[in-house]
């Protein structure tokens, strides 16, 4: 007995000796499980129920931790409306901290605006906190496409992107389906559902806050990124824009990416429209898809965003080639 104790106490003492390591391990393991928290970014608030979480970047680094597509959250008699998550549970947790700052009221829905990942994984944090029964909305293409082989493929990027700050994000689905049209009520605040086929993806949802005359557009517009283009189409990304614009009238129009503006429909619109304006001229005239690049890079509508635009020297190459290939359609 006398062996067993000392035993014991040896044990004791060696465990309480070793404490400040143990728990530096079990520090490491739990960043290994769980990614690191995203640091706080303070909400911008664009109308007077409408705040806007802003990513400075476009693309996803191990340096921003995933943080490159905008929160945006609304406020209302019964709580707090997410249009988009964000990219991982980690930046949900942070969205969460940050709309404490503003409003004890719980989060009583989110809203996604299409399937790419940046704009819903960040749905395991709210489920975490409010619950699983959460409501999370988006179109039924949507939530097929998460559902599928798009939801773990995103979270696997994710993860490789950001060189694993975002591990520990599970793949919640949106469980409520919504339809063009659907007027949805919370509290003082009507929202309604806006979708008029392809235009970033097949599947892009834009969710108009009635009383602020604001409409969170997702990812069919960007303030100053080249847009994914790899889903959509030129074509129905400029019809898109006409039938939201005869819709919802004069709004303010929240992007996915970058800052809000009245004239962000227009002034991106011009940019999409010189790139496949080119491309279907160039087709019809029997020209190289590579004279068509140049004659994209020649117009002043694109030039003057060059400089400036966050990856646009990566990507405006493939998405000149998908806009020769659509004008090929087109034409013929």
């Amino acid at each position: 007995m006398k062996r067993r104790r000392l035993l014991g106490l040896g044990l004791g003492a060696t465990g309480v000796a070793l404490w400040p390591e143990m728990q530096g391990l079990a520090r490491q393991a739990q960043d290994f499980l769980v990614g690191p928290p995203m640091p706080d970014i303070a909400p911008v608030q664009v109308s007077s129920r409408v705040w806007v979480i802003h990513a400075a970047d476009g693309f996803p680094t191990p340096e921003n931790k995933g943080m490159m597509s905008n929160v945006t959250f609304v406020t209302t008699s019964t709580g707090v409306i997410i249009l988009d998550s964000g990219s991982s549970l980690q930046i949900g947790e942070m969205a969460i901290r940050m709309i404490r700052r503003i409003t004890p009221q719980p989060v009583v829905a989110v809203f996604n605006s299409h399937f790419h990942g940046d704009h819903w994984l960040g749905n395991h944090a709210f489920a975490k906190h409010f619950g699983p029964q959460l409501p999370i909305y988006a179109l039924p293409q949507t939530i097929e496409q998460i559902k599928g082989i798009e939801g773990n493929a995103w979270r696997t990027l994710m993860e490789r992107w950001t060189n694993q700050s975002t591990v520990g994000t599970q793949v919640v689905a949106p469980n409520r389906a919504v339809s063009h049209g659907q007027r949805i009520q919370f509290g003082d605040v009507e929202l309604c559902m806006h979708y008029y086929g392809q235009a970033h993806t097949h599947a892009d949802l834009c969710v108009q806050v009635v009383p602020d005359s604001v409409t969170h557009v997702g990812d069919i517009a960007m303030g100053n990124r080249i847009a994914n283009i790899d889903d959509g189409s030129y074509r129905g990304t400029l019809n898109y824009y006409a039938a939201l614009k005869q819709q919802a009238g004069q709004q303010l129009w929240v992007p996915g990416h970058g800052l809000s503006s009245a004239d962000l429909l227009d002034s991106y619109g011009t940019f999409m429209a010189a790139i496949y304006d080119n491309c279907l001229q160039a087709v019809k005239d029997g020209a190289s898809e590579d004279e068509a690049k140049a004659r994209v890079l020649k117009d002043p509508r694109v030039a003057r965003r060059a400089k400036t635009m966050q990856g646009f020297d990566a990507n405006i190459g493939k998405y000149v080639s998908l806009a020769y290939l659509e004008a090929e359609k087109e034409a013929f």
